[in-house]
Formats: C-alpha cells, sequence, structure tokens
C-alpha cells in the first residue's frame, strides 16, 4: 500500500456570519498519485487547499502532513508542499527568472540557476526567461505560477484550475507537464471544471459537494461501479407497444412509439454486450429499426448523476 502523505479528519471552516465552507471533511491522500477533486462552484474546493496550505484557519479538525501536525508544526510540512493557485497572483512587472528564484527563495533554498532553468525549460518558459510576466499571454502567466509553485521541489503539489482560462492546445500541454510530473514522484491533488482532465489523468476521484465529500474512489472502479450504457434505437415503424421478449431488458418506449430507449449495465462494457442481444431480440419479434446510437458513461455522466441525486434527496 502507498504511503499516507496527508490525513484530513473531522475538518471544518466556518466564516463569520454562518457559512459553512467545509464540513466534517475526511480525506487521505497517498505518495505519487494524482488525485482529482470535483465540484461545483463553492463546494469547498479552493477552502479545503487553503486550510491545507496555511492560507485558511480551520474551524475544527485536524490536518496531518508528511506527519506533522499542520496546528502546531505546520511550517515544517509547509515547506514540503506546492500551490498553483486559481487567481494570477504575482508581481506582473518582475522577469519571469526572477520570480522563480524568488519563489525558491521564500522557502529557504539556496540559489539553484541550474534548476530554475530546468523548470523554465520544462514548462516552455526558458525563452521567456527575461520577459515581464505582465508581457505574457494568460496561459503563459499560469505556467509561471506552475513554475513558483515548482522552485522549492514539493513532495506534494496542489493545482487550483490549473488550465482555467487557457486554450485546448495549452491544456493539452499542461497535461502532459502534470504527468511528468508524477513520474518525477511528485503527488499531486488537482480541482478542476474540465472533469475530461480528471478523466484522463487521475488515479481517485473525490467528488464535494457543499463542503461535504460526497465519495472518494479509484477512477476506475467508481465509472465501472456507477457507469451505465444508454442506447437510443430508432425503429423504422412505431410500435403501440413491447412486446413481452423485449420488455425483460431495461427499455422504455419513447411516446410516439418510435425510439426504444436503454439504460443498463455498468462501465466494465457489460451494457454493450446487452445492447447487442436486445437488437438480436427486435430482429426475432420482427421489429426493424433504422438507427442505434450507444453511449457509455463518462466520468461527468456520473459526476452529474450523483449531484442531482443529493440534491434530490
Amino acid at each position: 500500500m502507498n504511503e499516507t502523505i496527508l490525513e484530513i479528519e473531522g475538518l471544518t471552516k466556518v466564516y463569520s456570519g454562518g457559512v459553512k465552507a467545509l464540513d466534517g471533511v475526511d480525506l487521505t491522500i497517498r505518495k505519487g498519485e494524482i488525485f482529482a477533486l470535483l465540484g461545483p462552484n463553492g463546494a469547498g474546493k479552493t477552502t479545503l487547499i487553503g486550510a491545507v496550505c496555511g492560507l485558511v484557519r480551520p474551524t475544527g479538525g485536524s490536518i496531518t502532513a508528511f506527519g506533522h501536525d499542520l496546528a502546531h508544526n505546520w511550517r515544517a510540512a509547509r515547506a514540503r508542499i506546492g500551490l498553483v493557485p486559481q487567481e494570477l497572483s504575482t508581481d506582473m512587472f518582475e522577469t519571469v527568472e526572477r520570480a522563480v528564484s524568488y519563489s525558491r527563495g521564500l522557502f529557504g533554498h539556496p540559489p539553484d540557476k541550474a534548476r530554475i532553468e530546468e523548470i523554465l525549460k520544462s514548462l516552455s518558459l526558458y525563452e521567456k526567461r527575461s520577459s515581464q510576466i505582465r508581457e505574457l499571454s494568460g496561459g503563459m502567466k499560469r505556467r509561471v505560477l506552475i513554475a513558483k509553485a515548482l522552485a522549492h521541489e514539493p513532495e506534494l503539489l496542489f493545482l487550483d484550475e490549473p488550465t482555467a482560462g487557457v486554450d485546448v492546445e495549452l491544456r493539452k500541454g499542461m497535461w502532459e507537464q502534470i504527468a511528468a510530473l508524477r513520474e518525477r514522484g511528485t503527488t499531486i491533488i488537482l480541482t478542476t471544471h474540465y472533469i475530461e482532465e480528471a478523466e484522463l489523468m487521475a488515479d481517485r476521484v473525490g467528488i464535494i459537494r457543499a463542503g461535504r465529500i460526497l465519495m472518494v474512489d479509484n477512477k476506475d472502479a467508481m465509472m465501472q461501479r456507477m457507469g451505465t450504457t444508454e442506447a437510443v434505437i430508432t425503429l423504422s415503424e412505431p410500435l403501440p407497444q413491447l412486446p413481452e421478449t423485449i420488455t425483460q431488458f431495461p427499455v422504455t418506449l419513447s411516446e410516439d412509439g418510435r425510439e426504444l430507449c436503454y439504460r443498463g449495465g455498468d462501465g466494465s462494457g457489460s451494457g454493450s454486450e446487452e445492447v447487442a442481444v436486445l437488437t438480436k431480440a427486435l430482429i426475432a419479434a420482427g421489429i426493424d429499426y433504422r438507427g442505434i446510437d450507444v453511449h457509455d458513461s463518462s466520468l461527468e455522466d456520473i459526476f452529474v448523476d450523483l449531484l442531482s441525486a443529493e440534491e434530490a434527496a
């Protein structure tokens, strides 16, 4: 079992006015993994990150990082944690190289020109090292934030919406950079609105809403357990009702009798297999169809369904 490097227990944060941003959060992060924290705006993602990084003082609960209780020895743990914030927050008139070097010094590390050069090259910033940050594009500015967070060589890196406002091409480039960081042994906690990012990169996924963790699981296990297959079969002729041989399948007939809707199976592919059996049963029953559209659940489908169920509860 992978080593636990971050343990959060019963974490709460209540702001003045009674707004509860975190409501008894329990979370364990393992060394070397990419963990994606998903949730709607206002769910508590940024507050949770702020609590671990020393930017938000919790109301209750405990945070242990690298064996240190953050309530009593936060400096020792914080030196091993990096943060790429959601908002651009840096001196816009500083050059790229000086800004990154300064961040390294903030954590007590001696100057290391070779290491700074390596970071800038890995993020395609080296050619811009002498440019003022204000002169850079939005995507490049976000890369500077990542470079600043990496300057003191953290073992645990928080990425709070790292690709917000970044175009598709730059976003894919950042995915590659995040994967490379994990290859070097960095543990990454990622919050994102682009659920495809979590589906592509994360080992485990947590879903948070209204300050509470609704679910934490291995991504593949979550998709297999909660995933489904949906199929819409367009019939050649409308049906007044379904024959008994078809009602044994998880299907519904549209009001006009022209479409048969299937929803079943799981993320292992069993639904697609059952759809194939269904189409054979239709043919055996003398029911012709002229089109079929099959869709397996994505992580986004599961995320939306889970939040909808929570709201309805």
